[in-house]
């Protein structure tokens, strides 16, 4: 079982009151048509933006906290941080069947071009205004090996500044702790989605430190719990979060979302 036999929004209800109400509940009915970032389990995420969907790491196949079915939605452009099949995912078939753009480095684009897919290449530290806002590719300390063995080149996370509202999202993707989040966090981020899980990323203590020089508005843990291996306690990361910095915390539901 993904969290516990409770169900997990009973959980989250009760474990995080009086954390960030206001966050959980969603604003009001007139915003909701505004930005939103969907949690689809594992390190995959929906951004809605601009009247653009933005698949990110759709590793929807296999993945047992998916809330998303590939057939299930539009989509515009996909994300990809590194080759790894629990990112890559299921980005062939949704590209193939809808045309969406694929942004990653530029090994793994080629890779998708010779299969006849419409990409964007990207290298770390290189940023790009994209119609739904400005993409930068980040460090990561990880691999990136393509699921046929092929070089994945360089492993990297995305910060997204929203053309909508100028709202800024650091998706780390897979990664250790690194100094250089710092700068990253000089850059103003108000949501970052970090990894927890320890083992191939950031654990729980480390990803605490990368809180600490990032100092994000808010903080999602993500890459966790899918699999006995990445076993963590997100509500108890989440109150070491709070206590020790000023970053407020939101353990998301796979398939829940949240205004931008």
């Amino acid at each position: 079982m993904l969290f516990s036999n409770t169900p997990v929004l009973t959980i989250y209800a009760d474990c995080l009151k009086g954390y960030h109400e206001d966050t959980l509940l969603g604003m009001g009915k007139e915003e909701r048509i505004m930005a939103s970032l969907t949690w689809l389990g594992h390190a995959a995420f929906m951004l809605e933006t601009g009247g653009y969907k933005i698949l990110v790491d759709p590793f929807i196949t296999g993945n047992p906290a998916a809330s998303f079915k590939p057939d299930d939605s539009r989509t515009d452009f996909i994300l990809i941080t590194h080759g790894h099949g629990d990112h890559v995912g299921d980005a062939l078939k949704i590209a193939e069947k809808t045309g969406a753009v694929i942004i990653s480095n530029d090994e793994i684009c080629r890779w998708f071009e010779k299969k006849g897919l419409k990409v964007h290449g990207q290298h770390l530290g290189g940023g790009f205004h994209h119609p739904f806002g400005y993409v930068k590719m980040t460090f990561a300390l990880h691999g990136s090996a393509l699921p046929d063995g092929s070089c994945g080149g360089n492993p990297g996370g995305f910060l997204i500044t929203l053309k909508e509202n100028g709202k800024r999202i650091y998706l780390a993707g897979d990664t250790g702790l690194f100094g250089d989040m710092r700068l990253i966090g000089e850059e103003g981020v108000d949501i970052a989605a970090l990894p927890i899980g320890d083992n191939y990323t950031m654990g729980p203590e480390d990803a605490l430190r990368a809180v600490k020089l990032i100092q994000p508005g808010l903080v999602i843990p993500i890459h966790y719990n899918t699999f006995p291996l990445l076993h963590q306690d997100p509500i108890t990361w989440g109150k070491d979060v709070e206590t020790q910095t000023l970053t407020r915390v939101l353990v998301m539901a796979p398939g829940e979302s949240i205004t931008l």
